[in-house]
């Protein structure tokens, strides 16, 4: 025990697998594990994905769902919403092991001979590199607790070497110390009306296989698990009845936390990991009452070109239901595809009929942008409350300059290259850039906030806000835009980017370079979305 000389003897860890089908919710279970436990623990969380990539910067959305963004700049994986939303933490670049980041760092190690001339092997080289990863993480935060969610399914190839060094955990830390759950699925087939446990027990024999016997297994169901099913699961998977937990179908992800308590896991935690969490819940029942009983209801448009995969924009939807919850409303979200707008299939008339806000959220390229900002031009004219993020700002500003400013061929870089009046140009440290992982202009940063302005009346003098992005307001338009009713109301401080633009006679007309839904959560709504839904209410 203790063989590991960074291993910090007072941290405990909770190591989460999944099993059946992926896209089962492993984060938010680990999310909600997590919130039960930070309000008396310092709680960490890891993600280990198998994938080669060092991060998802460079994915489509559309495959991978969405990159969330960091404060020290890292580009993770969406998970990493779910846990800065559940466990108010602040998380780190580092806390995201992907496979290709540990090969690369054990082959560093090779070159400059750290392995004094040995062989180098998946085992013990590269488990010993991924645990390595989880005690410095525990030691550099002094962690009470480490949650360890790993990606995929088990039985994929990818994280096999992620699987073999949690299994090395047990006997490193002591049983005492490390806490294994595994999400499952239990399935009521159509016409047969009854639980079925065979996937689960199945996917619980392959995890025993690989040397992990789990202490609690969730079961991802439609109802709760029957005392029948659970009973036979405990006898298959060689766990406590009680410790066969329904990871229940909810209309919202935040009543999960509420359902593992009532389901008893913090008695299976507290007893294994010699803990005493007891959470105070109150603030977020409160907040959730809010969601399922609503005083009013307003419909948001989502204008982008990642649709097909409502993931690819989780924290803006998830920003959205903290605004609604916190103005007492339900926000019904309308997805509207801006290239069926640009083909001309579809109308913005139609498609924006009876709908109270609209919101352009964050993208790249050319595809879909002129239907984007058909969007925001009629926004703009017909007094509909509106809010562009980070590409959504660009083109916002793009349609002031055409058709207020009356700026012809008024463009971005990216789409035009020569355009005439290049409204949006690449920042200047990125014009010779190559690489296309991690060299934007990412994290979070300060922001300078003009008073007399909406933005003034929202944030104070200052904010900090998250970015992800190439380009920027041209700094030589800034002027000539300003003419108008447009104001630039937050700027980096010490440089002309531009970061927050709103419209003075608009009920609600704003946008910003930055992502402010990264940074949402349930009891703490930004800002701006907030003022969105207000503002929507009115209409």
């Amino acid at each position: 025990m203790h063989q590991n000389s960074l291993y910090n003897s007072k941290t405990k860890f909770v190591v989460v697998t999944g099993g059946v089908l992926s896209g089962l919710g492993k984060g938010i279970a680990t999310a909600s594990i997590g919130h039960l436990l930070s309000s008396q623990y310092k709680v960490v969380p890891m993600k280990l994905d198998g994938y080669l990539n060092i991060d998802p910067g460079t994915m489509n959305p559309i495959e991978h769902g969405e990159v969330f963004v960091l404060d020290d700049g890292g580009e993770v994986d969406m998970d990493f919403g779910h846990y800065e939303r559940f466990l108010n933490v602040t998380c780190k670049f580092a806390w995201n092991v992907t496979m290709g980041k540990v090969f690369q760092e054990v082959i560093e190690r090779e070159r400059k001979g750290g392995y004094l001339g040995k062989n180098v092997q998946m085992i013990p080289d590269v488990s010993n590199m991924i645990k390595e990863k989880f005690y410095q993480t525990a030691r550099d935060e002094n962690a009470d607790m480490v949650l360890i969610e790993i990606g995929g399914t088990i039985g994929d190839m990818e994280n096999e070497l992620f699987i073999e060094a949690a299994r090395q955990l047990k006997k490193e830390v002591g049983e005492h110390n490390v806490l294994y759950v595994h999400l499952t699925y239990i399935p009521i087939p159509y016409g047969v009306h009854e639980q079925k446990s065979k996937p689960t027990q199945q996917s619980v024999n392959m995890l025993r296989q690989k040397g992990i016997q789990p202490d609690i297994i969730i079961g991802r169901c439609s109802e709760i698990i029957t005392d029948k099913i659970k009973e036979k699961i405990a006898t298959f998977c060689d766990v406590d009845k009680e410790a066969v937990i329904t990871g229940l179908d909810v209309d919202s992800v935040y009543r999960i936390p509420l359902v593992f308590e009532q389901e008893s896991i913090l008695k299976i935690i507290n007893k294994k990991l010699q803990v005493d969490a007891r959470p105070d819940l109150r603030r977020w029942v409160q907040l959730i009452e809010a969601m399922q009983h609503p005083e009013r209801e307003v419909m948001i448009a989502m204008c982008g070109k990642y649709t097909k995969l409502e993931d690819s924009y989780a924290s803006v939807v998830e920003a959205l239901y903290h605004a609604g919850a916190n103005a007492g409303a339900k926000v019904n979200i309308k997805w509207v595809e801006t290239t069926d707008i640009e083909a001309g299939k579809k109308k913005v008339e139609d498609v924006l009929k009876g709908v109270q806000g609209v919101i352009v959220p964050g993208g790249f390229g050319s595809r879909g942008a002129e239907g984007k900002i058909q969007v925001i031009r009629y926004c703009r004219e017909r007094k509909v409350p509106f809010l562009g993020l980070c590409y959504g700002m660009q083109l916002a500003v793009i349609e002031f300059a055409r058709n207020v400013c009356k700026l012809d061929g008024a463009n971005s870089t990216e789409i035009v290259k020569d355009a005439p009046h290049p409204i949006v140009d690449l920042l200047p440290e990125q014009r010779n850039i190559g690489d296309k992982g991690a060299t934007m202009r990412l994290g979070g940063h300060d922001v300078d906030v003009e008073e007399g302005t909406r933005a003034f009346e929202m944030f104070g003098k200052k904010v900090r806000l998250r970015f992800r992005h190439r380009l920027e307001i041209n700094p030589e338009y800034v002027e000539r835009l300003q003419q108008g009713n447009l104001v630039f109301s937050g700027k980096a401080p010490d440089r002309e980017i531009m970061q927050i633009m709103e419209l003075k006679d608009h009920p609600f007309m704003m946008a910003t370079q930055a992502h402010p839904e990264l940074t949402s959560k349930l009891d703490q709504p930004s800002p701006f979305f907030y003022g969105l839904v207000k503002a929507a209410l009115t209409q």
